[in-house]
């Protein structure tokens, strides 16, 4: 089944298993950082990037393939929609069913508000549900929010929008009770004590987790309080344009029945963008941990509508996606496996990067690893380094990763691989979305009544998110945005709803020159039966 050169870089990492489990490899300094940074990840490909002609971003450089849908024509373009006769009339309708979305709408209902929830898959069906190593909180006595803040602006390269990230991390430790009193099932201790660990780029252990499923058990219970209060879901229907009043102000957004096909109108006195982000864009090729459905909507509705983007440039290739088998590639390997115990190893059995490094830096230096020093292993369907799961075992005792990572280790059993005894291969995948729309620390837009929470938000984490604040982002953010819409939604008095705003994009398009036969937002991804990207 495997080839002699794979056969013998299994026996070396095996053979130094000892030492290597042992060996503390050096952080890199801030120069080398940079300097890795720059050279080898792919934010840095210039010719992986176009320049935007036309909106609030214009002459900023975005992913090519985001510039081609941020450029194109709207869905409803030329078409005669009826905005008169709204199928749907709420104070607050929330556009994205994932943990933004959910925790959105349970803080307006608490408000009072009559809320809308509609979502192109199913309630649940986001990047949430497969978020896996846990969610930051400085909730223990050798902690702070003011720790959490430098661990996080340092790690997102000083980049993040101060006002933000304060936000994030003073709201933590309350986050996580409230997920706590709703009933999420987080790991503790004997004596009821919340079990945290390290992640990459953190200083101390804030690290909150429900095994190794922690996103799955989070919008389990999201979904179900959701459910429970009797709030308006409507699933399989995509928001394929926001509707603005003749003040220009958001109004609501005409839907699309993903299953039908038939346009309806939502009314709103304000509404919520919780969209989540766009790995299956597959940016530059790249493999992704995402759900099926992430493909950039919210920036293309909140940008034709007229918000602006911030960080747009940067996205987070997570270093560890499955490279073996073929089945899963991609799959995201959680961080968790590297906080506890397993490092990264080149096909030589050699530890080539400090396991807890900042995602990007690791990232970077697997691609490095597999590039230019030629140190990758060919996995029949591409190259990957080795992350050494066994260590674990070696670390924490017999027991411990079906203990601490049982989903990972079924996983992998699937294709009859132990990661008890044997190491796996993980190369970079395409997971989170670093920018996105500019949002105040109220969580509304450049466009009045328009607010936005979650992974379709920039600026929270800068250039580079660290493990844990992502899910940690959608629950503060998503709270403050249904408490935030359902307080403006009070005194909104909402003019004649119009589209103009589609009209005026349209013509921005011709003055530019833009010639296109593509329609945004793309809405599900396009595969051909070789399972390559089109």
């Amino acid at each position: 089944m495997y080839s002699e050169r794979f056969k013998a870089s299994l026996e070396a990492v095996e053979k130094n298993r000892e030492q290597n489990t042992g060996f503390e490899p050096q952080r890199m300094s801030a120069e080398q950082k940079e300097e890795i940074l720059k050279k080898y990840h792919p934010d840095h490909r210039e010719d992986k990037f176009a320049t935007l002609k036309v909106g609030k971003n214009k002459d900023d450089k975005v992913p090519t393939e985001l510039c081609d849908m941020l450029s194109a024509h709207s869905r409803i373009a030329g078409r005669s929609i009826d905005l008169d006769n709204p199928d749907y009339d709420v104070d607050v309708l929330i556009i994205g069913g994932g943990g933004a979305g959910a925790s959105a709408a349970i803080e307006a209902d608490n408000a009072g508000a009559s809320v809308l929830v509609v979502t192109k898959l199913r309630m649940g069906d986001a990047n949430t549900m497969m978020a896996e190593g846990g969610i930051q909180a400085a909730d223990k006595p050798n902690d702070s929010p003011a720790i959490h803040f430098i661990d996080a602006y340092g790690g997102g390269h000083f980049a993040a929008k101060r006002e933000l990230l304060s936000k994030l991390v003073c709201d933590a430790p309350d986050a996580v009770k409230w997920l706590s009193d709703l009933g999420v099932e987080f790991d503790k201790a004997p004596d009821g004590t919340m079990i945290t660990t390290h992640g990459g780029g953190t200083s101390r252990k804030r690290m909150h987790a429900a095994k190794d499923y922690s996103g799955a058990e989070i919008m389990r219970t999201l979904r179900d309080e959701v459910y429970n209060r009797g709030i308006t879901v409507v699933d399989f229907t995509s928001a394929i344009e926001l509707i603005l009043d003749e003040n220009g102000a958001a109004a609501g957004a005409v839907l699309l029945n993903m299953e039908t096909k038939e346009l309806l109108v939502a009314r709103a006195k304000t509404v919520i963008l919780a969209t989540g982000g766009a790995g299956r864009m597959h940016y530059q090729g790249f493999p992704t941990s995402n759900h099926y459905g992430a493909t950039a909507d919210g920036l293309v509705l909140g940008y034709r509508a007229g918000a602006k983007l911030l960080y747009a440039d940067t996205l987070q290739y997570h270093p560890t996606g499955a490279a073996f088998p073929e089945q899963i590639y991609g799959a995201l390997v959680t961080e968790k496996v590297r906080s506890l115990g397993a490092k990264l190893v080149n096909a030589k059995g050699e530890v080539f990067v400090h396991p807890l490094e900042t995602r990007d830096v690791c990232a970077a230096s697997i691609i490095r690893e597999c590039g230019e020093r030629n140190n990758g292993v060919d996995t029949g369907n591409g190259l990957g380094v080795w992350l050494d799961t066994p260590m674990i075992e070696k670390i924490g005792g017999a027991g411990t990763i079906e203990k601490r990572i049982p989903a990972m280790m079924r996983m992998f059993a699937k294709y009859g691989i132990d990661i008890r005894v044997e190491p796996i291969l993980v190369y970079p995948t395409l997971h989170y979305q670093n920018g996105g729309l500019d949002i105040t620390a109220d969580c509304m837009t450049g466009v009045e009544n328009l607010f936005a929470a979650g992974e379709v938000v920039g600026g929270i984490h800068g250039r580079n998110r660290l493990m844990g604040n992502s899910l940690l982002d959608i629950i503060v953010f998503g709270r403050s945005a249904g408490k935030n819409a359902a307080e403006k939604s009070r005194s909104v008095k909402t003019g004649k709803l119009t589209l103009d705003h589609v009209k005026k994009f349209e013509g921005e398009l011709d003055a530019a020159g833009i010639e296109t036969q593509l329609v945004s937002p793309k809405l599900l991804p396009d595969y051909n039966r070789k399972g390559k990207i089109l």
